[in-house]
């Protein structure tokens, strides 16, 4: 009989602690497939591809069909880079048109 009261409160524990994590789960921010990738690309690009200074191309708002065209050139060879054409082989030609459609639509000077 001593066990019942126990499992009831065991069981509301676990219902508690349950809610808590789902609520925490919902609250935590999704970081998308191209912040992701474009997360490696801020050494050199700045945050969010917003490049301050001109020695390296602003990536955040170009275009995406030139942004991709750019990092695809890149891969194939067509366009040549010291660093950017090793780069641009270790990723998969989705991932590519994935880092162009997020720094197309980051806004220029918005990173701070």
């Amino acid at each position: 009989m001593i066990l019942k009261p126990m499992l009831i409160a065991l069981l509301g524990a676990a219902s508690v602690m349950g809610t808590m994590a789902a609520a925490t789960a919902a609250a935590a921010p999704t970081v998308s497939a191209g912040a992701r990738l474009a997360a490696t690309c801020a050494a050199c690009h700045g945050t969010n591809g917003d490049t301050h200074g001109s020695t390296l191309p602003r990536l955040a708002g170009q275009p995406q069909q030139a942004l991709s065209a750019s990092l695809h050139a890149f891969k194939t060879g067509q366009r040549t880079s010291t660093i950017m054409t090793q780069i641009a082989k270790g990723y998969t030609d989705e991932q590519l048109d994935l880092l162009a459609a997020y720094f197309a639509a980051q806004k220029p000077g918005a990173a701070k």
